[in-house]
């Protein structure tokens, strides 16, 4: 598995689930929209730590810069 994200994208997606993660367990949010949003904040994480984004790899995709 070759990485496609860069080191930006990875900051945004971090920022975006701790945010999404902090609604969820602070209850901002409920209900279906809960659920959502806490399957969204572990998505953006993991595919941040492993810098590997399936939808980019499909779609061609690649935001780290090319050595």
């Amino acid at each position: 598995m070759k990485h496609n994200m860069g080191n930006t994208d990875r900051h945004a997606r971090t920022i975006l689930g701790i945010a999404l993660a902090a609604a969820v367990l602070g209850n901002f949010v409920q209900g279906m929209v809960a659920i959502v949003a806490g399957v969204l904040a572990i998505v953006m994480l993991v595919t941040a730590w492993v810098k590997f984004c399936p939808i980019y790899a499909l779609l061609g995709i690649h935001t780290q810069p090319r050595t």
